[in-house]
């Protein structure tokens, strides 16, 4: 079994270890434990709180006993091994690592035995800091055909394979005269890490042994550890003050010539730390100390140690193993009885239940036991002990043991025709085990002959009917061994009381065979002449008990012969010879010809024996109608011998068939006999197939059986499959199918098949029939998926779905809606033509009566699965007050320009359908002017062309019963405004012009934004804008060139743009010249238009679903352009989610509260007519609502719609 080890701890210490110096209590004394051990084995044992191995001494050394001294256990083995069966017995000390306490030596330990892979074992040993450590494992090789594995491991886990170095090495060796493998593992320059719990794993097949040990690093000894104290507590000569104190030096003189003291090493500390003051001087004297008063006064200063009272006094194991389904008993034994204890599992405590049996805590004096029953992988685990402060821990270890055989089979010898089975016991239930006959598996199928069982633990082999051929050797082989035994089947012995008798019988004379044979159960057949007879009306066959008698009523010629009796499973026999005087004949029963047929197949050669009698010998005539055959014909000739006549047919064709007469004469009289021939031939193909059911992988096809069977019976037919545009056939049935019908199956569905026929005799297979039209394979859809009821009136009820996730080849047709009253299971057809929408509405329904509803999709082949509500609808309306929800963008005025469309959607709740009505100032809407169209959910009112007689006050009114919910919208249609009403020139002086203007009669039905001044000279009347967006009615215009005439116009502007005209000085102002002449340059402006240009692009964003997000780019274009916003390449418009801005140059799309069905590819263009440009982005919304849970929420189906539809263009680009 493998040892067990400790989980690592910091400088190799457990951890619940505590220093002995950390209580003034003195220390415990030592404790001895002292067992029979086998001869040549010596066990030291000292108990204290931190008890660790130590490696193995010849002599044992005193050590010094001071506080921090470590107490060890060592083991002391002569032969370096310890004999395998002192490791189980009783009074071994390593029956005392298994947690049992010492009352329980004699009872039966429930752990598996130690393996004996290793036969020395490393030791626990000690080292001093830059020593060398040897540890050695051998293994016995003697019954193992290769090398086994070992591995090195520190703690639990560290596998020191890969620690190999300057201060570690691995050596392996193999002695070929004792066949034992050595491992060794050196440690080189050991340092104060190196300490800790060390283990060796050795593995061989399915064989497992480890051991577990211990290294100890000390500290170099310094020389007070080997002061003498009766030669340092001596007076020196001098008298000197420091008498009484250690002399070191002379220490250190006289040790050279030390003589070697034949008197035991005595630790007078010891002595005198344990005996009275008054003994101290004769305690001094016996060992030769002078100085007592340096003693008195060294003793006096020495601290006084208090022992510390521990509540263990047997604690733990470091570690523990058990076998899979085994229990175990963790034992310790407490100082204190009254102490309380618990018990922990990985630091959970374990608590006893009443109704469980898993854990039982038991008390026996001063030892607490804990069981743990059952053990499996779940209680591999460390598990801890709590008395009072202190603690103690362990590791259990739980290993799945092999199957083993735990009874095996026996050796089995019996005759044939009797049963054998083979019974094999298993240490586990459930095991898997393999059967196998001389080393080769055993065929268990449906065919065999052999069957197999398994009963609890107990695996059967059985065979019912034996034969010799089941002699050999069984085995039975489990994954923790094999069991094997031999089986002998023999032929029963066999007896002949009375033996058959050779007869001779006139013809017509009955014929009696009788025979005696033991044992008498045994049957048996009859032969003639090598034939097998069958009783009939004639011939009788009877067996009573030993005897056994054939029986001819009346003799004829083919009864002449050799009988022979062959008892059934015997390979001796009984013969008799029968010898029938006869007038000429012909044997023909003797053929067993079944109605006197021959049976040939066409091409092949006929040659047709039939044995004659008679004396003297016959001479045959063979004939066919009234033609005779001679024998010297070419294809067809006969032939008579002595004993029989034949009839040859070198080449047999269809034309041959026929009755074949034969005439035998003699002396002694006449007989005739007649022969058929039948020539037989392979079948005619059969006629094409037809396939009348097709499903969604398989079809039923149909044939007629072949006009000409060739002259033998139909056995069966073989199919052939093939795609129609392949050219390749495969075979569909590989046994005979007899009927004239089929289905096969495994089609792929939506692909074209054609099958044929083969038709099969006992001659051969025809040729294949010709194809069989093509057809495809359809299946029906799955079920319609999210069945949801939509609206319920009194009369009605609306239900919608989504399509089925699977729709197939075939396509999908329509829709199938269903209904039936509760209680009831009378399912009503709601819709007789099938729909294809996934919304419908079930009429003429009576009021308050309760329906379930059902869905089913129809394709060419069939309807599908249906649908089916879980709960019954009440068909009842409802009420539910109206409320008007206003979106966003129309709680403030909505504005557009002249020519534009007005589309707006107001969405509205209530039921029933509420009534709409709208208000334009207070007067009813002209339907010529705007169109209004209301639905279930919204009302839309729609301007194809707005004019500003459209602008005013829209009041909406919904109405459900007496409960009424208003909403006010105000619409503003604007224009460009008209130009300035007039423009004068108000003075002039040097270079500058005073303009004064009065605003526009018409401002378009919005402010005035600014206005915009050109100026031309008179010469060349070209305008050129000298200020844009001015928004005072006067100017002063600047830097006019002395000498020139000069006009002004001004526009005005709106947010529709610059008015169409502009309003023009009626004079012109004359810059006059003054001073000097000053002729300037004729110069061409700077051309500053461009074609739009991005220089800030879209980026990628990623958004949360509910909170608003933006999308910002920036664009370069003179004249400014026309900024678009596009999703999923449709453009944005009136949509109340989104809101655009443009701001020099900038431009932001925001998404208010996005959902999941606002991601996609969103894109932003700009134009403008010196050309275009866009740049695209991808949004992805994070979080949101499902599909279902946005319909649980009330958003309307077409936004879904719209959002589903999205997605799938964002996929399809994807």
């Amino acid at each position: 079994m493998p040892e067990p080890t400790k989980k690592d701890e910091p400088n190799g210490q457990p951890e619940e270890s505590v220093a002995p110096e950390s209580s003034g209590a003195p220390p415990p004394p030592e404790i001895s434990l002292e067992v029979s051990p086998p001869p040549g084995l010596k066990l030291h044992c000292s108990c204290g709180d931190d008890a660790k191995p130590a490696a193995t001494t010849s002599s044992p050394t005193p050590q010094p006993e001071d506080a921090s001294s470590t107490k060890k256990l060592s083991v002391e083995l002569p032969n370096d091994s310890v004999p395998v069966p002192a490791m189980g017995r009783k009074d071994s000390v390593w029956s005392l690592g298994e947690g049992q306490a010492p009352d329980e030596l004699d009872k039966p330990v429930d752990n598996p035995p130690l393996s004996t892979l290793l036969i020395e074992r490393p030791l626990s040993g000690a080292v001093t800091v830059g020593g060398d450590i040897t540890f050695v494992a051998k293994v016995e090789a003697k019954d193992l055909l290769r090398k086994p594995t070992i591995k090195w491991f520190k703690g639990k886990w560290m596998d020191l394979a890969s620690k190999t170095g300057k201060h570690l090495q691995l050596k392996e060796t193999f002695d070929r005269l004792t066949k034992v493998h050595t491992f060794e593992m050196h440690i080189i320059k050991a340092k104060d890490n190196y300490a800790g719990n060390y283990r060796c794993e050795v593995n061989y097949k399915d064989k497992f042994d480890s051991c577990s040990f211990d290294l100890e690093v000390k500290e170099a000894e310094t020389g007070s550890q080997n002061i003498d104290i009766r030669s340092a507590f001596k007076r020196s000569s001098e008298r000197q003050e420091d008498a009484g104190e250690l002399d070191f030096s002379g220490l250190l003189k006289h040790r050279e010539h030390k003589q070697q003291d034949d008197t035991p090493e005595v630790d007078v500390w010891e002595i005198l730390k344990n005996a009275r003051p008054d003994q101290y001087e004769k305690i001094a004297f016996m060992y030769g100390i002078t100085d007592l008063r340096g003693l008195l006064k060294r003793l006096k200063k020495m601290p006084k140690e208090e022992k510390k009272l521990e509540a263990f006094a047997k604690k733990l194991d470091p570690a523990y193993q058990v076998d899979k389904g085994g229990k175990i008993r963790l034992v310790v034994d407490l100082a204190d009885p009254t102490i309380e204890l618990k018990w922990y599992k990985n630091g959970q405590e374990i608590r006893p239940s009443p109704n469980q049996r898993k854990y039982i805590f038991e008390h026996k004096g001063t030892q607490r036991i804990m069981v743990i029953n059952n053990c499996s992988a779940n209680d591999d685990a460390a598990y801890s002990v709590v008395a009072g402060d202190e603690k103690c821990s362990t590791e259990l270890f739980v290993k799945e043991l092999p199957v083993k055989i735990v009874k095996g089979i026996e050796p089995v010898k019996t005759t044939v025709n009797e049963r054998i089975e083979l019974e094999c016991e298993v240490s586990e239930e459930g095991a898997q085990v393999k059967w196998l006959k001389n080393g080769v598996e055993v065929p268990t199928g449906v065919r065999s002959r052999y069957r197999v069982k398994c009963e609890g633990t107990k695996h059967f082999l059985v065979i019912d009917d034996a034969s010799r051929d089941d002699t050999g050797t069984y085995s039975i082989m489990a994954s923790g061994g094999t069991s094997e035994a031999h089986i002998q089947v023999d032929l029963k012995p066999l007896k002949v009381y009375q033996d058959l008798q050779d007869m001779t019988v006139l013809l017509g004379q009955p014929i009696k065979l009788h025979c005696e044979i033991y044992p008498g159960n045994v049957p048996g057949r009859w032969y003639r002449n090598g034939q097998l007879i069958q009783p009939s009306d004639r011939l009788n066959i009877i067996h009573r008990n030993k005897v056994h008698r054939l029986e001819i009523a009346a003799s004829s010629l083919h009864d002449a012969g050799d009988y022979t009796f062959v008892p059934e499973g015997y390979s001796q026999s009984l013969s008799a010879k029968i010898h029938i005087i006869d007038p000429p004949r012909v044997l023909l029963d003797s053929l067993n010809f079944p109605d006197n047929t021959v049976t040939v197949v066409a091409g092949n050669k006929l040659r047709l024996e039939i044995p004659i009698s008679g004396e003297p010998a016959p001479r045959v005539v063979w004939m066919k109608g009234e033609r005779v055959i001679l024998e010297s014909g070419h294809r067809v000739h006969a032939e008579t011998y002595s004993d029989h006549t034949s009839l040859t047919i070198e080449v047999t064709e269809r034309e041959d068939t026929g009755n074949y007469k034969i005439v035998l004469q003699n002396e002694a009289g006449e007989a005739t006999a007649s022969v058929k021939i039948k020539v037989v031939d392979i079948p005619d193909p059969p006629e094409a197939p037809l396939v009348p059911v097709v499903g969604g992988d398989w079809c039923s096809m149909t044939w007629e059986p072949p006009k000409y069977d060739g002259g033998s019976p139909i056995l069966g037919y073989y199919i052939e499959r093939k795609k129609k545009q392949s050219s390749r056939w495969m075979r569909l049935n590989f046994d005979l199918i007899k009927e004239t019908t089929f289905e096969p199956k495994k089609m792929i569905e939506g692909v074209p098949y054609e099958v044929r026929i083969f038709a099969v005799n006992a001659i051969g297979v025809s040729k294949p029939s010709e194809p069989s039209k093509a057809f495809t394979p359809l299946a029906v859809t799955s079920e319609p998926t999210m069945l949801v009821v939509d609206d319920v009136t009194d009369t009605t009820v609306t239900v919608k779905w989504r399509p089925p996730e699977t729709i197939g080849a075939a396509g999908l047709d329509g829709y199938l809606v269903e209904y039936c009253v509760e209680g009831t299971n009378d399912w009503v057809i709601s819709n007789k033509e099938l729909t294809e929408k996934t919304r419908y509405t079930i009429t003429g329904l009576s009021p308050g009566c309760k329906i379930l509803v059902r869905v089913k999709a129809v394709n060419a082949a069939g309807a599908s699965a249906p649908r089916t509500l879980q709960h019954a609808i009440l068909v009842k309306e409802v009420v539910e007050p109206p409320k008007i929800r206003v979106p966003r963008h129309l709680k403030q005025t909505y504005t557009r320009k002249v020519g534009e469309t007005v589309n707006l959607v107001v969405p509205f709740m209530g039921k029933p359908r509420p009534k709409v009505t709208w208000l334009k100032d207070g007067n009813p809407i002209e339907p010529s002017q705007v169109s209004i169209r209301n639905t279930d959910c919204d009302s839309i009112i729609f301007i194809r062309k707005a004019e500003r007689s459209h602008s005013g006050k829209y009041d909406m009114t919904v109405q459900v019963e007496n409960h009424v919910d208003t909403a006010i919208l105000d619409i503003q249609i604007v224009d460009l405004p008209g130009p300035p009403q007039c423009v004068n020139i108000e003075d002039v002086w040097g270079g500058n012009v005073a303009l004064v203007w009065t605003p526009p009669k018409d401002n378009g039905n919005a402010p005035i934004t600014g206005y915009t001044i050109q100026k031309a000279d008179k010469k060349t009347m070209e305008w050129f804008t000298c200020i844009e967006h001015y928004h005072r009615n006067c100017i002063t215009i600047t830097e006019l060139v002395v000498g020139n005439e000069y006009f002004f116009r001004i526009f005005s502007e709106n947010m529709c743009g610059l008015s169409e005209t502009a309003t023009q000085t009626k004079k012109s102002a004359l810059i006059v010249k003054e001073g000097l002449q000053m002729k300037t340059q004729e110069y061409n402006d700077h051309d500053f238009k461009e074609a739009p240009k991005f220089t800030q692009p879209l980026i990628n964003t990623f958004a949360v679903a509910g909170y608003n997000t933006t999308l910002n780019c920036s664009v370069r274009a003179n004249p400014r352009p026309k900024v678009i916003w596009m999703k999923n390449k449709i453009t944005i418009i009136d949509d109340p989610r989104y809101r655009m801005f443009s701001s020099q140059g900038v431009c932001t799309l925001e998404i208010r509260k996005p959902s999941p069905y606002d991601g996609g590819m969103y894109t932003c263009k700009a134009i403008n007519e010196l050309g275009e440009a866009q740049v695209d982005c991808k949004l992805e919304v994070k979080g949101g609502f499902t599909f279902y849970e946005l319909m649980q929420r009330g958003v309307p189906l077409h936004l879904i719609d719209k959002y589903m539809t999205e997605s799938k263009v964002v996929e399809q680009e994807k």
